[in-house]
């Protein structure tokens, strides 16, 4: 959650049993630098790091999480290109760099960035394809369901073929407050990639149904917010 889960918020829930833990988004060059800026003064939570300072300041951020923490780190990261991206999974304490192809505010999709990325599933590919070659850590791809005119199947077809780790899939169902799990169970039925069930998770029985649409893992966000949760994650 851009603005919210820094260090200090992944550490204070690591005890509740998470498998891993995503610092971010983060914007990771000067474009969307400056579109965050102007996310930020709309009163919508952003992070703001100028690209100078964003390496130093995510070591600082992955250690405040080791300090608690033993399993993987992520880092979720919005860019116009490779880079910026490759420079963080550089980082010591950083297992995974995951590619922002989610973000759907409008500075950030104007730009070519965040769920503007489906529309071109070639130059995904591509730029996926670049992280995971020089990367120096595991490489996830965040996408978001039910984009208009976007083929989801397709985009995680690509994004298999591009050698990342992870497809971590915002099953968002407009207009609905459950998740759209049929998408979750094409994926499944028509790929091999470890595929991670994010959108309306919030006990354990969506957690669970998540799990038997195909999802090889779950990740959530708003049932955490508060600093813990409201249930046990060994139940799921």
């Amino acid at each position: 959650m851009a603005g919210i889960t820094d260090g200090a918020f992944c550490r204070d829930l690591a005890g509740e049993g998470f498998d891993m833990v995503t610092l971010g988004g983060y914007n990771a060059d000067h474009p969307t630098i400056q579109a965050g800026n102007v996310i930020l003064s709309r009163g919508r939570p952003e992070f703001v790091v100028e690209e100078e300072s964003l390496v130093p300041y995510l070591e600082d951020q992955a250690q405040i999480v080791r300090e608690n923490f033993k399993g993987s780190i992520s880092v979720n990261l919005r860019s116009l290109t490779p880079g910026p991206i490759i420079r963080v999974s550089k980082i010591r304490e950083v297992d995974v760099v995951e590619v922002n192809a989610h973000c759907r505010q409008k500075e950030i999709t104007r730009l070519g960035c965040g769920q503007a990325m489906l529309k071109d599933s070639i130059r995904l590919e591509e730029f996926v394809e670049e992280i995971v070659e020089k990367a120096k850590s595991r490489v996830s791809v965040k996408i978001r369901a039910n984009v208009a005119g976007i083929d989801e199947l397709k985009i995680a077809k690509a994004v298999e073929r591009s050698g990342a780790n992870y497809l971590h899939v915002d099953a968002m169902l407009p207009g609905s407050l459950r998740a759209d799990l049929d998408v979750i169970r094409s994926i499944k039925e028509n790929t091999s990639i470890f595929l991670i069930g994010n959108n309306s998770i919030k006990d354990v029985e969506s957690a669970r149904k998540m799990l038997n649409a195909g999802a090889d893992g779950i990740s959530l966000a708003r049932a955490a917010i508060g600093g813990s949760l409201d249930f046990d994650l060994s139940r799921i």
